[in-house]
């Protein structure tokens, strides 16, 4: 994705192995990374180029992809917020949320609208409640919130943001009992380690923590947990952990999920791994 001009530069299509299929991009960033984490599992390699943002060329592009591809009889998935960085960074995010909802009711109706988010945007009031109103009504927005860290060590190691870990937990806390998320948490190993089993028990606490914490319409609906399965430009200092590890802590959560049967009138969240 990342330095491209032209078309691709703003929506691309994506085999999702987490959507299932066709996901449609949308970039808000085709001319440099723009992230407030750090990951060193990160793909997104470094670039810049003169290529700028505009609603009108996303909105042709969009419509031009999603026409193609129901031309071809592709199911598509979703349309995804992603691209070089945080979407909800970008003063364009409100209003391409916007379009683009509308372009997808009228051609590709039966998409998911996504955003992948690290949750950076919910530390601005103004993001919070635009975000809590996408998810909880119209457009219907599927938030897949970055969950990496149960304790401050791993965060600084595998997020490597200068935002405190405790005032954005404090900050998702707020928001899971207000709307709906899907969970999104990349385990690998670090600088040849796997998470201690510190940093793993604490993870799990939290996400057990976050199901419980529902109220006002708030939920966890799932909970994606996924390897690392492409190169990044820090390689080595991140690499995959064993397709065992990934399952052992999926099989360790949905355990510790199946005790709150009955504590909670919503449903307990599939937790799925992605390889």
């Amino acid at each position: 994705m990342a330095g491209l001009r032209g078309k691709g530069a703003l929506v691309y299509p994506a085999y999702s192995r987490r959507s299932g299929g066709l996901s449609v991009g949308i970039n808000l960033f085709p001319d440099r990374k723009r992230c407030a984490f750090d990951c060193p599992y990160c793909e997104v390699f470094p670039f810049s180029n003169t290529a700028a943002f505009s609603l009108e060329q996303m909105e042709s592009d969009l419509r031009e992809l999603l026409a193609s591809a129901l031309e071809r009889n592709e199911i598509i998935k979703d349309i995804c917020f992603s691209g070089n960085g945080e979407p909800s960074l970008s003063p364009d995010f409100p209003a391409a949320l916007k379009l683009a909802a509308s372009v997808r009711d009228k051609i590709a109706p039966t998409a998911a609208l996504v955003l992948i988010t690290n949750g950076m945007g919910l530390l601005e009031p103004r993001l919070f409640s635009l975000l809590q109103a996408a998810a909880s009504g119209q457009p219907s927005l599927d938030i897949w919130l970055k969950l990496d860290a149960g304790t401050p060590d791993w965060y600084r190691k595998i997020n490597a943001s200068a935002v405190a870990h405790e005032e954005l937990i404090a900050e998702i806390k707020a928001f899971i009992a207000r709307a709906p998320v899907t969970i999104q948490t990349m385990l690998c190993k670090i600088d040849g380690e796997e998470p201690p089993e510190e940093e793993a028990r604490a993870w799990e606490r939290l996400v057990v923590e976050l199901a419980t914490a529902n109220g006002q319409g708030g939920s966890v609906r799932k909970v994606q947990i996924y390897g690392k399965a492409r190169s990044s430009p820090d390689d080595p200092k991140a690499a995959a952990v064993p397709d065992e590890y990934l399952e052992r802590r999926a099989a360790s959560l949905r355990l510790a999920l199946s005790s709150l049967t009955g504590q909670q009138t919503t449903a307990i969240p599939a937790v799925e791994v992605y390889q």
